[in-house]
């Protein structure tokens, strides 16, 4: 815009100001901004109410529709708070209304309403017509001595009538009742507390006006909400009172209940505060239907007028702290955003515990004093009249004639006043007194009267002229509405056992993890595969893309953390449950989402690290029969790119990975059916980036297959497995210690029937073991089922494979006679 202004060229143009747009468009908006912060949206630091909250107060008060009066029609009030002193529509008033009268939304309401005033369901409330109201008695504390000039009036909307600027408050309602509310580039978010602590904080303050929040706070323990509930934790809290701001955690009432048949059942009593407990229960009806919650057969509500009762049936096989841990991170756990802000001489300031009480101080020493001079004025005009009818008592039969000589009363007061020296205000009262009123007993209770209003005037005095006297009446003040109107605190307190973690959503169970050689990956639960007799097709456990196949299966726990070694020497870490969980027919998903993998690198073992310590090892073979040693306490630190588990010659592959304690053999088996024990040290500790040394001497094209660890005393059996599905058992005992870099025992004969060597596992009678093909053919079968045997022998058929279907892998379940879902399938046959 141009800054060149024409100068006017008439009379009616030189009336007009000239302004640039952006300046009148700043200042108007400020301008609004202001009226909506102190005018609407922010509470007043001294009293704790809203301009519409204290005239809907103010306009019963003048109206008579108090504590002990009748109900007065909703509409009434809206209308009289409406004509008077709010020039606004009348559903925001009696919203304001209704929500003073609601009490799951103010800890102390301080209107008492009679009808439908909504519910914490979110019913709405019934129109204004049908209920009706008055106030609670602890409103008119707020209002008590407003009429004796305690505080400033201004000319309302329309300048007939006075209203307050504030009300005298005799108690901390800001605190007591907090606020909310959003206005121009600010809000306000106060929570509620019980009016005990706030009192008795207050009484601290005004003995001992150096204490710090943490003094305040040994009286205020933290916000008391109306709906009762937890807060978690007292740091947050802490930082909401020594800063103004904070994030308080606000946790239901609940308790898991066991019941005789097995099904627990978990039961909610109280909400966080502001929650709308229909559309919580409707929300979570909703995520067990999507099977975003699992485990829930049944939900009601039984709340009544007696309290909240919501009840949440768990299916017999539930997990019930997974479940509740569920609830709690979705439903049953919100977080209450402090902001402490509040009007301070009209301008928004956000205030500590201690300022916020300290205003109110203020306040509460300007009411008294205000209060203290006007009843101090009404008792010296009250105490010079009774010192004049004094006078006239002890004068009375001069009085009687001076009143009776004279001609009428006006001559009457002017001789008194001659005579006695009597003010006009005298005279009056002593000519309109009864001829009753001179006998001894008026005059005796005349000169009572006067004796306490002369020591009333001196207590007065005395509280207007010290400011301890002043601070103590306000404490005596306080201490009486506290024994009126104190209650027990509804919010407790629990300790914060840090938010509920993605784990704590997960249940906690063994599962089989799949990986194919394009990197496909998923996980299942092991209770879905029931031990099959061996030489069975087993059941289809993944639907393998074409041109790819099943590289790798394993067992972990969903809470363990793995250690992914891949076949370039990288290793990753990762929680067993970040593999999703899908059915036996999915294919899974790209490892690549998970693990940030490089292209032709696949996952070729895995290591729980709840398995080792860090003064243990890992060791390590290739596919060429380099074998190395590195201390645990190096794969502490893993990055989310992974870091160098193994240096590796070229075309040279990472095979697998076993953990070692210093005093383990090593058994090395190879894929033309060949095996070497040694003794681990004769693999000296390596670090991280080492190739590490020859542990076996592979013939021709020969390859490793796998690895174990053996220990010296041990009754374990060596599983070996060859392509075609057969295998074989044999002690391991049978297997002599060598010299590394051998080139070991015949472990079993390979050849057209049972092809190369595919696993080799520890195992022992009581484990179960999980064999995948390549196409995703799984099963489960005893360990014990498969015959032992000597070494150089040919073994007997493990599993029926289909076509050029070959076994790919398998893993060990240890020591899973126990389990319950390890029944017995007769008939070994596919599930298709």
């Amino acid at each position: 815009m141009s800054s060149d202004v024409p100068e006017p060229t008439d009379v009616d143009a030189a009336r007009i100001d000239t302004a640039r747009i952006e300046d009148e468009m700043e200042q108007s908006y400020i301008d609004y901004a202001m009226s909506v912060i102190a005018g609407r949206a922010l509470p007043d630091v001294r009293d704790g109410l809203k301009p519409v909250h204290r005239r809907i107060l103010y306009a019963m008060h003048e109206e008579g529709v108090t504590s002990g009066s009748s109900h007065r029609k909703s509409s009434s009030i809206v209308g009289e708070t409406m004509g008077n002193y709010h020039p606004h529509g009348d559903s925001p008033i009696y919203d304001a209304m209704v929500r003073m009268a609601q009490d799951f939304s103010m800890r102390y309401p301080l209107v008492d309403g009679q009808g439908n005033f909504g519910s914490v369901d979110g019913d709405p409330p019934a129109a204004m017509r049908y209920t009706e109201a008055r106030m609670a008695p602890i409103a008119e504390e707020l209002l008590s001595d407003i009429d004796m000039d305690t505080v400033d009036f201004s000319a309302n909307y329309d300048d007939r009538l006075q209203e307050p600027d504030v009300l005298p408050a005799a108690f901390p309602n800001l605190l007591v009742n907090g606020s909310s509310g959003i206005a121009v580039g600010m809000s306000t978010n106060i929570p509620p507390h019980n009016l005990g602590e706030i009192i008795d904080a207050t009484i601290e303050l005004i003995d001992n006006p150096d204490a710090t929040v943490e003094d305040l706070m040994d009286h205020v323990k933290g916000p008391d909400f109306p709906t009762g509930a937890n807060i978690v934790g007292h740091n947050a809290v802490h930082a909401a009172y020594k800063t103004g701001r904070g994030r308080i955690r606000v946790r239901a009432e609940y308790e898991v209940e066991e019941r005789e048949n097995g099904s627990d059942r978990i039961v909610i009593t109280e909400l966080p505060y502001q929650t709308n407990k229909a559309r919580m229960v409707e929300k979570i009806a909703d995520a067990v239907n999507d099977g975003a919650i699992e485990g829930i057969r049944d939900l009601r509500d039984e709340s009544d007028r007696d309290g909240i009762r919501i009840v949440v049936e768990l299916k017999r096989n539930a997990m019930a702290e997974v479940v509740k841990n569920q609830l709690l991170e979705r439903f049953l756990e919100k977080t209450f955003g402090v902001i402490n802000l509040a009007l301070v001489d009209g301008q928004p300031q956000v205030l500590t515990l201690k300022e916020t009480l300290r205003h109110y101080l203020d306040h509460r020493k300007e009411v008294v004093r205000r209060r203290s001079q006007y009843e101090l004025g009404e008792k010296q005009d009250r105490a010079h009249i009774l010192d004049g009818r004094l006078t006239a008592l002890e004068h009375a039969d001069d009085v009687v004639d001076i009143i009776r000589d004279a001609e009428d009363r006006d001559d009457a007061k002017a001789a008194l006043r001659e005579a006695y020296e009597f003010s006009g205000d005298q005279v009056d009262h002593i000519v309109r007194m009864q001829l009753g009123s001179l006998t001894s007993m008026e005059a005796a209770e005349i000169e009572d009267e006067y004796d306490e209003v002369q020591a009333r005037i001196e207590r007065l005095e005395t509280i207007l002229g010290d400011e301890e006297e002043l601070l103590s009446v306000i404490e005596e003040e306080l201490l009486a509405i506290k024994d009126e109107y104190d209650d027990d605190r509804r919010t407790s307190f629990i300790e914060d056992t840090d938010e509920v973690t993605r784990e704590d959503l997960i249940a906690e169970e063994d599962v089989v993890v799949v990986v194919t050689e394009q990197d496909y990956v998923k996980r299942m639960p092991v209770s879905q595969f029931d031990a099959q007799n061996r030489g069975g097709k087993g059941i289809i456990g993944g639907d393998i893309k074409e041109g790819d196949r099943v590289s790798k299966v394993f067992r972990a726990n969903t809470h363990d953390y793995l250690l992914c070694f891949t076949n370039q020497g990288q290793v990753y870490r990762l929680k067993t449950y970040e593999i999703p969980e899908m059915s036996r027919t999915a294919r899974g998903k790209s490892a690549i989402n998970l693990l940030d993998l490089d292209d032709g690198e696949e996952i070729t073992a895995v290591v729980n690290t709840d398995d080792f310590e860090d003064e243990e090892c890992l060791s390590m073979v290739t596919r060429d029969g380099y074998v190395k040693r590195t201390a645990a306490s190096e794969f502490d630190n893993i990055l989310s790119t992974g870091i160098i588990a193994a240096k590796l010659e070229d075309g040279d592959e990472l095979v697998d990975v076993k953990v070692t304690n210093g005093s383990t053999d090593l058994l090395v088996a190879t894929r033309e059916g060949m095996a070497i024990r040694f003794d681990e040290d004769e693999a000296r500790e390596m670090g991280r980036n080492a190739r590490g040394v020859r542990g076996v001497d592979l013939e021709g094209q020969d390859k490793v297959a796998g690895m174990v660890a053996v220990e010296d005393d041990t009754e374990q059996d060596l599983l070996t497995v060859t392509e075609n599905g057969y295998g074989k058992r044999t002690p391991l005992t049978e297997y002599r210690k060598q010299s590394r870099n051998g080139k070991g025992l015949v472990d079993i004969k390979t050849g057209d029937r049972n092809g190369r060597v595919t696993s080799v596992k520890a195992v022992g009678p009581a484990d179960h073991l999980v064999i995948m093909s390549e196409s995703g053919q799984i099963m489960r079968i005893r360990a014990a089922d498969i015959s032992e045997v000597g070494r150089n022998t040919m073994g007997v058929k493990v599993m029926e494979l289909e076509g050029d279907d070959g076994v790919a892998t398998v893993d060990v379940i240890p020591d899973a006679n126990g389990d319950d879902a390890a029944e017995t399938d007769e008939t070994g046959e596919t599930d298709e």
